[in-house]
């Protein structure tokens, strides 16, 4: 099974789920937590224009720097912080194995 690495996802319950996701394929973290049918919005389909998949990022991988649209976008999100980011801006790479996150509150 090349291009498969396994990230750990932490719902809003606390629930630790363990997936396997493809690294060829394109896939993002907001993608992968909806095909695993995890409570990710992704309302905007990906373009950083919503924060509907804010997660935290929990284990110390080395994730792209955020673009200029993710960072205002979660200038207007609820419940950031510093690991704070948009699962459609993490794009699954095989240097993620391992990569856990938290599923961010969902905002009032």
């Amino acid at each position: 099974m090349d291009h498969i690495i396994e990230v750990n996802v932490i719902d809003r319950d606390g629930t630790l789920h363990k997936l396997e996701a493809p690294t060829d394929m394109g896939m993002n973290m907001m993608e992968l937590c909806k095909s695993a049918e995890l409570p990710v919005e992704g309302t905007c389909g990906g373009m950083a224009m919503c924060a509907s998949c804010h997660m935290y990022v929990e284990s110390n991988h080395d994730v792209p720097q955020k673009s200029d649209d993710e960072e205002d976008m979660l200038d207007e999100a609820f419940f950031v912080e510093d690991n704070s980011r948009l699962g459609c801006q993490i794009h699954l790479a095989d240097a993620l194995d391992g990569l856990t996150v938290r599923l961010a509150p969902v905002g009032q």
